[in-house]
C-alpha cells in the first residue's frame, strides 16, 4: 500500500532525525517563556503557575517524543503535519506569559491543535497494530479531556483556574498509566537520545536566563556571577550526562520489549524526567535574579527557585535511580535535603555568594562520585563492560 507508507512510514533508524531537533527548537523558548512567567510573577503563586504551564509544555513534548519513535517523521504528509505542530507550538510558546490572563484561550486552543495532530499522526501509524490503536484510544481520551479542561479554565480565574489546570493535567499525565504500555512500541535508542537532548534543550535556556539578566554593565561581580551561573549549569550537566544518561539508556535497551520496556520508558523519561526540567527552569529563574544584582539578597522565592530547584532535579536523578536500580543514592539525596535547609541562609548573603555556595557542593559531590565509580565508570563510558 504505497500511499499509507507516504502517509506514516515506519523509524527504520535510532538517529534523531532534523525535523525532530528543529521541531524541539520551540521548546527552547518555551522553556524560557516559563521562566519569564515566574520572573515576571515572583511570588509563591507565580512560581505554582510557571510550573503548570511547564507540566503541560512537557507532556506534548513527550507525547511526539513516543510519535517520532515509531514513525519517520520527515516523511510523506508526515512531514507537513509536524511543521503544522511547529507552527501551533509556537502559538502555545508565545501565550506563555499570559496563559492564565489574556492569553489564556490561545493557549488552550493552540495546545489543543498541538495534540490533535499527534493523536492524528498516531492514528495514521496504528493503523495494522490492533494494541498500539488501543493504546492511543486511551490517550485521545486523556487528551480531550485536558483541553477541555484547560478551555474552561481560560473563562474562570483564580483557584478555581488553577484546579482547573491541575486536574488537566492529572487527566493527561494519568492516561498512560491508566490504559496501560503494553501497545506501545519504541525504538529505545531513539528514545533516550531524544530525552537527553531535552536534558540539553533546558540546560540551553538556563544560558539565555544568564545572556538575558547580564544586558547590565558587566561589572566584575557582574562577570564573576555569569561564570558561576556557568559553573552550576556544567555541574548539572555532569550529574546526569556522566554516567545516569548513558545507565539508563542501557536500562532502557536491555529491557523486554513490550510492556516492561514501554512501562520503564514512560516511568524513567516521559515521567521523571519532568522534574530534572522543571528544576533546570527553577535554576535559570533564580540565576536570572542574581545576575540583575549581585551585591543583593536573595528573596525567600528566588532563593527556594536556585536553591530548590537544584535539590529538584538532583531528587529526580534519586527517583530515577530507584526505578531503574531499586537502590537510593545517598549522596544525592542528602545535598538535595541539605539545599533545601540553605534555602533560608540563602535570603541573608549577597547572591553572589550564593552561587558561589551552590557551586562548591555540587563539584565536590561531582569529584566524589568520580572517584567512588572509579574503573566502572570507565567501562561504562568506553563501551567496555558490554
Amino acid at each position: 500500500m504505497p500511499g499509507r507508507r507516504i502517509a506514516a512510514e515506519r523509524r527504520q533508524q535510532d538517529t534523531v532525525k532534523p525535523l525532530e531537533l528543529f521541531f524541539d527548537l520551540v521548546f527552547v523558548l518555551g522553556f524560557t517563556q516559563c521562566t519569564a512567567l515566574m520572573a515576571h510573577d515572583p511570588t509563591w503563586e507565580g512560581i505554582g503557575r510557571g510550573l503548570l504551564v511547564l507540566a503541560v509544555v512537557w507532556w506534548s513534548w513527550t507525547a511526539y517524543a513516543w510519535l517520532t519513535s515509531v514513525i519517520d517523521p520527515e516523511e510523506g504528509a508526515v512531514r507537513l503535519v509536524m511543521l503544522g505542530a511547529t507552527a501551533a507550538l509556537l502559538i502555545v510558546a508565545l501565550s506563555i506569559p499570559e496563559a492564565f490572563g489574556d492569553r489564556a484561550t490561545t493557549f488552550a486552543v493552540a495546545y489543543g491543535v498541538v495534540r490533535i495532530a499527534h493523536i492524528a499522526l498516531f492514528r495514521l501509524a496504528s493503523r495494522d497494530e490492533p494494541d498500539l490503536r488501543h493504546s492511543i484510544v486511551g490517550i485521545t481520551v486523556g487528551a480531550s479531556i485536558a483541553v477541555a479542561l484547560l478551555l474552561s479554565a481560560s473563562f474562570v480565574d483564580g483557584a478555581a483556574q488553577a484546579a482547573l489546570w491541575m486536574l488537566a493535567i492529572a487527566v493527561d499525565w494519568g492516561a498512560p498509566a491508566v490504559f496501560g504500555a503494553a501497545g506501545w512500541t519504541l525504538a529505545p535508542r531513539h528514545f533516550a537520545e531524544r530525552n537527553n537532548l531535552v536534558i540539553i534543550l533546558a540546560l540551553g535556556e538556563s544560558m539565555v536566563a544568564i545572556g538575558v539578566a547580564a544586558e547590565v554593565d558587566l561589572t566584575a561581580g557582574v562577570i564573576t556571577a555569569a561564570v558561576l551561573g556557568v559553573g552550576i549549569a556544567s555541574a548539572l550537566w555532569w550529574v546526569y550526562f556522566d554516567v545516569v544518561a548513558l545507565v539508563t539508556a542501557r536500562r532502557l535497551e536491555q529491557a523486554e520489549p513490550g510492556r516492561p520496556r514501554n512501562t520503564l520508558a514512560r516511568d524513567s523519561y516521559s515521567y521523571l524526567h519532568f522534574p530534572m526540567v522543571a528544576g533546570i527552569v527553577l535554576v535559570a529563574l533564580g540565576m536570572e535574579a542574581t545576575l540583575h544584582d549581585v551585591d543583593e539578597h536573595l528573596d525567600a522565592v528566588r532563593a527556594a527557585a536556585l536553591l530548590g530547584g537544584t535539590a529538584l532535579y538532583l531528587l529526580g536523578h534519586v527517583a530515577l535511580r530507584l526505578r531503574n536500580a531499586h537502590t537510593l543514592s545517598r549522596t544525592r539525596f542528602g545535598l538535595a535535603v541539605a539545599l533545601l535547609v540553605l534555602v533560608p541562609a540563602a535570603t541573608t548573603v549577597p547572591a553572589l555568594v550564593t552561587l558561589a555556595a551552590l557551586n562548591a557542593p555540587l563539584w565536590a559531590m561531582i569529584a566524589y562520585e568520580t572517584r567512588l565509580y572509579g574503573d566502572g565508570r570507565y567501562r561504562l563510558r568506553h563501551g567496555l563492560d558490554d
